[in-house]
């Protein structure tokens, strides 16, 4: 059999996919039992406080325990693991509560788990790739399979749901267990064997790696945002459940054509201006579906972000990957991934806080993505005016090759 199949990427896959299954089913029974059966006047206050609450753990508790997780032997697979197998058990006692007011804070208990499995997975990809080169592909490749497995899991989440809501939490429960099984069929890796050294700190603050930052922070929040927008818009217009799925299947489509198109797209195009060309789409999708207005719109603008928040991400994985040779992919990942978790959860914060109209949501999208868009390009050429553009940037002749790279799999054990 082909050694590919017991890679460790492989295994991380198929632990990936049994949790993105979950996730699936979890918000179908969710968006059944909670979303549609509760008034959008009292969801909204709920759902907000809620949502401040999932903040926690990433503001206060993630700088400074992810740190002594990513120096723990296997820490970021004990994370997978032990959030598997508590997204089960917190499944199982939801069954009995979905018409209780305990649903509320066991599914953001289900939310904030779910943010801790995306850091440790992005901690975890760099160790279980075979060096730098394959870094942006392997994360490609987790993005095709989180759409895809999100469309094939939906179908028996659909069947299941026909039957009764719990059967679906139930379905849900299986598949985050599978998954923590899987789990344990991770190598035992060490994520950062020591802490962050003055060069690392260096190059992970450097104006690049800044400005990528903090561009994609705003893409993820408008992820959020958009998200939340349309669920509550749908909710209170008495939207047909159809154009549920229509929104859904936008963002699933587009994320997938954006991982599709990424690889090709990094090695034609400088990664900076895939970068900024991703969110100048959702700019340009924003002003004309604000023109346009309607759930139509609304579609074509979820796929665009769909989009572009794919190709930005890989965009940005490999801007730190080729302006940080130095610094720990696993550690980098794991630290920004927390930042991007952070600003989903600000950004869908508004649109549930606040009532905002469809048009004016547009209109929010497009002057943030045109916001970041303009700092981004405007903070890249500060750079290059005053010389702080690596020279590799400068002079396109000295690109990827000749940046020195340092592979996370260094500071593996046990493998």
């Amino acid at each position: 059999m082909d050694n590919k199949t017991f890679s460790p990427f492989a295994r991380l896959a198929r632990a990936h996919a049994a949790a993105v299954a979950g996730d699936t089913s979890i918000a179908i029974s969710l968006a059944g039992s909670l979303f549609f059966s509760t008034d959008p006047k009292q969801a909204r206050w709920k759902v907000a406080a809620y949502l401040l609450l999932t903040i926690a753990p990433f503001a206060v508790v993630g700088p400074f325990i992810g740190p002594a997780i990513d120096r723990m032997p296997g820490g970021r697979r004990l994370m997978v693991i032990a959030g598997s197998f508590a997204r089960a058990a917190v499944c199982l006692v939801m069954i009995r509560d979905l018409n209780s007011p305990l649903l509320f804070p066991e599914a953001f208990v289900l939310l904030a788990l779910g943010k801790s499995y995306h850091v440790a997975k992005s901690a975890l990809v760099p160790t279980v790739v075979k060096g730098d080169a394959e870094l942006v592909e392997a994360n490609s490749k987790l993005q095709l399979l989180s759409g895809a497995m999100g469309f094939a899991a939906s179908i028996p989440a659909v069947i299941f749901f026909k039957i009764g809501p719990g059967w679906v939490v139930f379905l849900a429960a299986v598949e985050f267990s599978v998954a923590g099984i899987m789990g344990l069929r991770l190598p035992r890796t060490t994520v950062a064997a020591s802490k962050m050294a003055s060069e690392e700190k260096h190059e992970l603050r450097t104006g690049g790696v800044l400005l990528a930052v903090s561009a994609m922070g705003i893409v993820r929040g408008l992820v959020g945002f958009m998200t939340f927008l349309l669920a509550f818009t749908l909710r209170v217009e008495k939207a047909p459940t159809y154009w549920y799925g229509i929104m859904l299947a936008a963002s699933t489509v587009g994320g997938l054509t954006g991982a599709a198109i990424s690889p090709p797209l990094r090695k034609a195009i400088q990664e900076e201006r895939v970068l900024v060309g991703s969110i100048g789409a959702i700019c340009a999708a924003a002003v004309v579906a604000t023109f346009a207005g309607g759930r139509s719109a609304a579609a074509v603008l979820a796929l665009a972000i769909g989009v572009a928040a794919s190709t930005g991400k890989m965009a940005f994985d490999a801007i730190v990957q080729r302006d940080a040779p130095e610094a720990n992919r696993g550690r980098a990942f794991a630290r920004f991934e927390t930042r991007f978790q952070l600003a989903w959860v600000i950004g869908a914060f508004l649109p549930v806080a606040i009532t905002i109209p469809l048009t004016i949501g547009f209109i929010v999208i497009a002057g943030g993505s045109g916001f970041a868009a303009v700092s981004y390009f405007g903070g890249q050429r500060t750079l290059a005016r005053t010389g702080r553009l690596p020279e590799h940037l400068t002079n396109p002749r000295m690109r990827l090759p000749n940046v020195r790279r340092r592979s996370a799999r260094t500071d593996e054990v046990g493998r």
